[in-house]
């Protein structure tokens, strides 16, 4: 069955940060992830994630200055130099939460040398952090207008030029459905690229309960394909999170239990399937 992860970024925000790792176990999450962690006390977090025994799935890269402001670098001419020093300042922080994942996010460009940009600066990326898992990740752009990875195949495209074992395909439902309006067939096209899931509800980005998306389908999909990394619930609660999470014992109790219990991967560049 699918490993879900909660967002603790989006859910659980009634608390502190390092107190809503402890409520994501209580309901019954196997990770977390956080979108940017960097203003918040290391010791903290990684104290909440060493008592809990969770995993952080993933944090995102750059670093601070993210409201407001621009999302990523990743893809920009002429911000090389500041995706490398925030790049760097990611690395600082996975090495001490031991984030399994960085999302390196592309930015907001309609830049002719863009996608020349993201492939030159992925390739220094995985260089630089060989045995750290990265993912790219297509993002509609009703949600950030004009940003430049915003299609599923051109991620494709990109994932094979660069041709690197630890950088795969961050796969969010939502994005997928906003972008193509047919989830299952590009999970069908592009899911085995994927190594980490994320989801949340069509219309409105809540709970993925009733809409757009029949999310039971989708989870028996990933099941039956054999993928095994996080779902990550990646939603705004459209109310407290924990009155929302019907969903999570609903998918869970839907999922036939494993035949035996097996550990987690102890290599931080694994793919996400089995």
């Amino acid at each position: 069955m699918p490993r879900f992860a909660a967002n603790i970024s989006l859910l659980f925000r009634e608390m502190p940060l390092p107190q809503r790792v402890f409520a994501a176990a209580d309901a019954g999450f196997e990770a977390v992830e956080i979108l940017f962690p960097y203003d918040e006390p290391v010791r903290d977090l990684r104290l909440a994630l060493t008592r809990t025994g969770l995993p952080l799935a993933l944090i995102n890269s750059p670093p601070p200055n993210y409201t407001g402001g621009p999302r990523g670098f990743a893809a920009v001419p002429g911000s090389e130099e500041r995706f490398r020093s925030d790049f760097q300042r990611a690395l600082r922080y996975v090495d001490s939460l031991k984030a399994e994942r960085i999302h390196i996010m592309s930015g907001q460009t309609d830049d002719p040398a863009a996608l020349d940009t993201l492939i030159a600066n992925l390739r220094w990326a995985v260089a630089e952090a060989p045995q750290q898992a990265l993912t790219i990740e297509p993002i509609n752009r009703d949600d950030i207008p004009g940003y430049f990875l915003s299609d599923f195949d051109l991620a494709a495209e990109i994932l094979d030029t660069v041709g690197a074992p630890n950088l795969g395909l961050q796969f969010d439902a939502y994005h997928a459905h906003k972008i193509t309006g047919d989830l299952p067939g590009t999970w069908a096209r592009h899911g085995a690229r994927a190594v980490h899931v994320q989801i949340a509800g069509v219309p409105g980005r809540h709970e993925p309960v009733k809409g757009d998306i029949d999310y039971p389908a989708f989870f028996a999909q990933l099941d039956a394909e054999g993928y095994a990394g996080y779902v990550s619930a990646e939603y705004g609660p459209a109310a407290d999170t924990a009155s929302g999470l019907g969903w999570l014992a609903e998918a869970q109790a839907a999922m036939p239990l494993p035949p035996s219990s097996t550990g987690r991967s102890s290599s931080r560049a694994s793919s996400g399937r089995g």
